[in-house]
C-alpha cells in the first residue's frame, strides 16, 4: 500500500488508540525458556518511553497477541496498558469488541504487526503500521512500514510519527 507522506501524516493525525502485537513487534520474535518453562522477552526501554508518551498525549494503548506469556502481563502493568487480549486466535473479533468498548472507528485506530495473523486488522485500520523485518506477505498491507526491526524501537518510530502528526511530540 503506497501512501504519500502527506497521507500519512493526514492518518496519523485522527489515531486515539494504538493497538500492538507483541512477539515480532514488541519484541524481537525470538521466545526464549529458561529450564523450568519460563518464558522470557526482551523488551525495547524506548519503545516503552514511546508508549507513555503517547498515553501522555491521550492515545489509548492496548495489546492483541495470539501467545499467552505472563511476561506480557508483567510489562503491560509497568506501562499502565489496561487492555491486554493475550491468547487471541481471533484477532479481529477482539478488535471490533474495542472499536465498541470505546465507541471509535477504524480510522481512529494505529496497529502494529509483523506476520500474517496481522493481516485482518492491518487492512481494516485508520494507520497499519508494519516492522520493518514482518513477514514479506505483511508489508503490502501497511501504509507505513518501519525503519526499526521489531523489538528494536519499531514501536517507538510509529509513535513519534503519530504524535508528530498530531504537533503533540513537541509539547511532551
Amino acid at each position: 500500500m503506497k501512501t504519500t507522506i502527506t497521507a500519512l501524516r493526514a492518518k496519523a493525525k485522527k489515531i486515539k488508540m494504538l493497538l500492538l502485537d507483541v512477539d515480532g513487534v514488541l519484541t524481537d520474535g525470538r521466545i526464549i525458556l529458561d529450564n523450568q518453562g519460563n518464558e522470557l522477552k526482551a523488551f525495547h526501554v524506548r519503545d516503552g518511553h514511546g508508549i507513555k508518551l503517547a498515553q501522555r498525549a491521550g492515545i489509548t494503548i492496548g495489546i492483541i497477541t495470539g501467545r499467552k506469556a505472563e511476561v506480557v502481563n508483567v510489562r503491560a502493568r509497568e506501562l499502565a496498558i489496561d487492555e491486554v487480549h493475550q491468547g487471541s486466535i481471533d484477532k479481529i473479533r477482539v478488535y471490533d469488541g474495542l472499536l465498541r468498548k470505546y465507541g471509535l472507528r477504524d480510522e481512529q485506530i494505529a496497529f502494529i504487526g509483523d506476520d500474517i495473523v496481522d493481516a485482518g486488522i492491518l487492512r481494516r485500520v485508520g494507520l497499519a503500521v508494519a516492522v520493518s523485518d514482518c513477514d514479506p506477505a505483511v508489508k503490502p498491507l501497511a501504509a507505513l512500514v518501519t525503519k526499526a526491526k521489531g523489538g528494536r524501537g519499531a514501536v517507538r518510530e510509529a509513535i513519534n510519527f503519530i504524535l508528530a502528526s498530531q504537533d503533540t511530540l513537541p509539547k511532551l
